[in-house]
């Protein structure tokens, strides 16, 4: 995300104001624990998420429910309790869209919550249970569900823990891409200030 920040000719941070803050969220956490082999990878994704900004309520929601669906298959029991649950909220938000990304989400979420269906049933006793004790609005807390799910990930018993991360950071960028539709490609602009090995 520094770079991401030299880019966009803004001062140097990891919070920078040209990609949008869930991107950068997951980027971070991505760049902090996944393998040096897949860390390489990383800065080709860096011009993609410069320019990709916006307010469109449907963007925590896909970051969390890609994020989190791409870890309920492979993660420890106790994280999957967690992201069920983190997914049913996700499910329901996303299903008053329908656009493609969200119905392509919401496909993702379902598959995901067909591969561990204990979790998912934890998930919605406890729901139940919450509903009658602490009735509120449904949401999502953001940042626990893009720490457990990505940490999930890292800690798993997969060979393949950081070419998940990068797959998943990818599709993320590609899906809120499609979304917020940023009118500048920087790929294009500044070529030569990409760097060939760097850390987000």
């Amino acid at each position: 995300m520094e770079y991401a920040s030299y880019l966009a000719g803004l001062r140097w941070s990891d919070h920078p104001s040209c990609t949008h803050p869930s991107v950068a969220a997951l980027a971070r956490l991505v760049n902090d624990v996944t393998s040096d082999q897949a860390r390489a990878r990383l800065p080709e994704l860096i011009p993609s998420v410069v320019g990709l900004v916006g307010n469109d309520p449907r963007v925590p929601l896909v970051v969390s429910s890609l994020a989190a669906a791409s870890a309920l298959p492979i993660c420890s029991e106790s994280r999957q309790r967690a992201l069920a649950a983190g997914l049913l909220r996700c499910e329901r938000l996303l299903a008053a869209y329908s656009d493609p990304v969200s119905e392509r989400t919401l496909n993702t979420v379902r598959a995901a919550l067909v591969s561990a269906p204990e979790a998912e049933a934890w998930a919605r006793a406890f729901e139940a249970d919450d509903a009658v004790d602490r009735p509120r609005p449904v949401a999502i807390n953001e940042e626990a569900i893009l720490r457990a799910s990505v940490i999930g990930i890292a800690e798993a018993c997969v060979v393949d823990r950081g070419d998940r991360l990068v797959r998943l950071l990818t599709s993320v960028i590609e899906e809120t891409t499609e979304i917020l539709e940023p009118a500048v490609s920087v790929t294009e602009i500044l070529p030569s200030r990409i760097p060939t090995n760097a850390r987000s």
